[in-house]
């Protein structure tokens, strides 16, 4: 089962806003977010609500695809985010997830006994290319016990 798939079969707000998995490796994730009336804003756009979500999404499904050989001794967590709309969002709308520090640095870290806190930036971008929103999550990976 991939990542996408494993999320979208455990995570129900993955599912309640019909989020594509379009590509998910160790060093980038691109998720999508199709034109959903049900979703959309006072301006016609994806809610605000629906883009956090996506980044979200996008930044866990790398996390994972990163570090999942560590969840016997580590639990990745959300620890905090910030997001900054730079444009207006019309229509579906693409995020691509990438860390921002080696996975191997963050693994010594964990090696060493520490928990370690990792950035990852999301970019979501309309069908025209233009970026729309900016997003930053960092990420701690917990260790167990």
């Amino acid at each position: 089962m991939s990542i996408g798939e494993m999320l979208a079969a455990t995570v129900p707000m993955v599912r309640t806003l019909n989020l594509e998995y379009l590509q998910t490796t160790s060093e980038k994730a691109v998720l999508a977010l199709p034109d959903q009336s049900e979703y959309r804003n006072h301006v016609g756009g994806p809610h605000a609500g629906a883009m956090f979500t996506l980044g979200e999404s996008a930044s866990g499904a790398l996390v994972l695809a990163a570090f999942g050989d560590q969840l016997a001794r580590a639990v990745p967590l959300p620890v905090h985010a910030e997001i900054a709309f730079k444009k207006i969002a019309l229509g579906p709308v693409t995020a691509t997830a990438t860390l921002g520090r080696p996975a191997a640095e963050v693994v010594a870290e964990l090696d060493e006994g520490r928990r370690p806190e990792f950035p990852v930036s999301v970019a979501i971008q309309r069908e025209d290319g233009a970026v729309t929103t900016e997003m930053t999550v960092v990420w701690t990976l917990r260790p167990n016990g």
